[in-house]
Formats: C-alpha cells, structure tokens, sequence
C-alpha cells in the first residue's frame, strides 16, 4: 500500500477532507447540498440545552457503546461478569470487555423502525441502539464466548467462524414479523473479524489488541488517533463493502468529484464510522487497564444518520434539490458521501459553539458533546418531525455502515 493511501487511516484524512468539501459547500460549489449558516447557532443551541437536559452537572461521559449497555439501571456487562471475571485482575478485564465491544460495535448498524428485541435479562422490549447493544450482549456471553478462569470471557476466531446465519437470527429475534435490517451483513462483519484474527498472527482475539497497544503507548498512554489508527490497520479487512483502490480496502470511504487530489487518492473520502465508534468505545476498557487515552479531539465526530439527521432535520444541511430526500440512497452515493462529509466538518463548529454555550470549567471533548448532545438531539428532532423516528434521508443500509 503506498503511503498517501496508508495515510487515509487516520482521523485525521478524515477531518482534513470532510473540511475541504464543507468549504466548498460554504461557497455553493458542492453539487448536492448548500449549508444554511444561519441555523448553524439555534442548532448548537439545541445541541446545548440537551446536554443540560441530559447531564445537568455537565458530567457528560464518552460517546460509547458502553452508555447502551445500561437498561433501566442494570449494567449488563456487570450482570454478566460479576460472579465469574476476576475483576482484581485488570487485564483480563480489559481484553474481555475489548472482545464484547469488537463484536456489539460491529453489530451496531441501523436497525431498522420495526425490529424489536426482548431482553432477557431486564425483559424489557428494546429497539434501535440500546436493542441492538442487549441483543449483542446477549449473543456474545449466551452463544459465542467462552470462559476460563485465566482468560476471563474471550473469543477466538473459531467462535467467530463458525457463528451461522441462522444462530445470529435467532439470538436477535430475528423473523419474517421481527425484521432487522441488514442482517446478513452483520454476519459478514463478524465472519469477517474471524478473518483478520486468522490472518494477523499476533492476536488471537480482539482484546489482545490491549496488548498491542500497550507495547505502543508511551508512559502508559497513547493518543486516540493511534488507537484508531492500529484498528484500520490491524482489521481493514473486515469491511465487506469497504471501498476497494488499487486493490486495497480501505473501509469506510466514498467518492466524491470536488475532492481534488493529485495522487491516487484522488476523490477519496473517508469516514472510517464504525472504526472510530470502536475506538471511542475503547477508551473506557483501556482505561481500565491502565493505559491512559489522550488527544480525544483527534478523533471526529461520527459521519452517522443521527448527528447527519440532526443537521437536516435543523436547518443547517439543506439539499439543493428537495426531491432528494424522497427517494432511496445507495451508503457510496455521492450525495451520501456529500451529507457525510458536511455532518464532519459541522461536528466540530457546532462542537465549539456548544462549548462556549456551556461554559464548562472542564474542557468537553467532542465525545462527551456527541454523548450529551447530537446524537440524543438527532434522535429527538427525528421523533418530533417523522412517527417512525427515521432519518431524514432514506439510506438502502446493509448492515455494515449506518
């Protein structure tokens, strides 16, 4: 792989090139979307007065998986593991909860507005986010982990490999009246996971990656983007639809015409979604191993139909042609990579403001405001504007991206 493609696995290709497009749709010159900068302040408004809503002291945790574990109180990780992982030793902790994390992030795609799942743990009936993290939790200690008392709960690549469609439909409750979307797509992910297991040779599991990049921090620390960075580069291969150039997959990316660059990474725009939800959700198991997190602004604000939602539904991201958002979208559409690109570079403006807004004493990292504000505000303007709670834009999801 030549260095201008490696270079495209960093956060920070990410932010560069979604900034390059939301300066041209600032200037009119996008073909798909104009930016309305006059909603941009009632947006971040919005944004603020639902982190105070939602966290009034302003103790705003990470955007992460690990908020959705928690259903009605009960931490399902902890009711789980309470009685069996050692939690005295650390690392073990850590490379278990990495495990349980590669497989429900993965597993995280929209599901749908119909498919619901019964926990059975709370017995609670749950859909979307927190329906998927139960079903995954559920999935990964009922059917695909194993347990030893010197490894805590772990996976292999075997578990993964020999994980069926049909076992994975059934432990969501997935049926013809249950529908989730995408659900031969998730199986690809985790097949696909096996597969880069198999092929590393250093890991045998995905917590091992704890291991990984301990050896690579510095002082007990490493930066964020370097987190995310070892997980494009270690399991780029897991992405089924990833964009393919030069024979390279290069995950989570599109094209786009007003990307101009002169080398062969010319119109190539990436997202890396789903990877920076994994390292987001990192953050917390490595902590808890003691390797310390730095540089979270690094990493950007996740290119998803609920912070892109929000940004629509606002105001702010307004298609240059009204018809667009009645009909179906392809995830590699231009248009969609466009609306991408423009929920990036906008993140971290309404991020700003946001803060400013706050006037926290603490520095809110552009996690804790995606925790505290976007995502929630996306979910409820979608609520408010549509029955079914959908995004504003009608995306064809497979299960592997949104």
């Amino acid at each position: 792989m030549s260095q201008a493609l490696r270079d495209l696995l960093t956060a920070g290709a990410v932010r560069e090139r979604c900034t390059v497009i939301g300066q041209l749709a600032l200037d009119e010159q996008t073909p798909w979307f104009r930016v309305n900068t006059s909603r941009i302040d009632p947006c971040a408004d919005f944004v603020a007065d639902t982190c105070k809503e939602n966290y009034p002291q302003l103790d705003i945790p990470y955007h992460s998986r690990w908020r959705h574990f928690v259903i009605n109180g009960i931490n399902l990780w902890d009711h789980y593991c309470q009685e069996r992982l050692n939690v005295t030793d650390s690392a073990s902790r850590t490379r278990s909860a990495i495990d349980l994390v590669f497989v429900s992030v993965l597993l995280d795609a929209g599901a749908g507005p119909v498919w619901e799942f019964i926990d059975p743990v709370t017995g609670r009936r749950l859909n979307r986010s927190e329906g998927l993290a139960a079903a995954s939790v559920d999935l990964f200690f009922n059917h695909l982990a194993k347990y030893k008392r010197e490894k805590g709960w772990y996976i292999d690549a075997q578990a993964l490999r020999s994980l069926t469609l049909k076992k994975l439909a059934e432990a969501f409750q997935h049926t013809e009246n249950n529908p989730l979307l995408g659900v031969e797509g998730r199986l690809q992910l985790l097949l696909g996971l096996g597969a880069a297991l198999s092929a590393d040779g250093a890991l045998t599991r995905p917590g091992d990656l704890y291991d990984a990049l301990l050896a690579k921090g510095t002082n007990g620390s490493i930066r964020a983007d370097d987190v995310l960075h070892e997980v494009l580069v270690r399991f780029g291969s897991i992405w089924p639809n990833g964009l393919v150039h030069h024979g390279f997959n290069l995950g989570d990316c599109g094209y786009h015409r007003s990307l101009q660059k002169n080398d062969s990474t010319n119109h190539i725009v990436p997202f890396h979604k789903l990877s920076q939800w994994l390292s987001y959700s990192l953050i917390e198991p490595l902590q808890w191993g003691g390797l310390n997190v730095t540089g979270l602004d690094s990493l950007t604000g996740l290119p998803e139909y609920r912070n892109g939602g929000l940004l629509i539904d606002m105001g702010v991201i307004v298609p240059a042609d009204r018809g667009l958002l009645s009909r179906q979208l392809q995830i590699g559409a231009e248009a969609v990579v466009e609306w991408r690109a423009l929920t990036v570079f906008l993140l971290d403006q309404i991020a700003d403001k946001v803060r400013k807004r706050l006037l926290s004493r603490k520095h809110l990292s552009l996690s804790s405001i995606l925790q505290g504000g976007t995502w929630a505000a996306g979910r409820q303007i979608a609520a408010q504007l549509r029955s079914d709670g959908s995004p504003p834009i009608n995306l064809a999801t497979d299960g592997t991206v949104f």
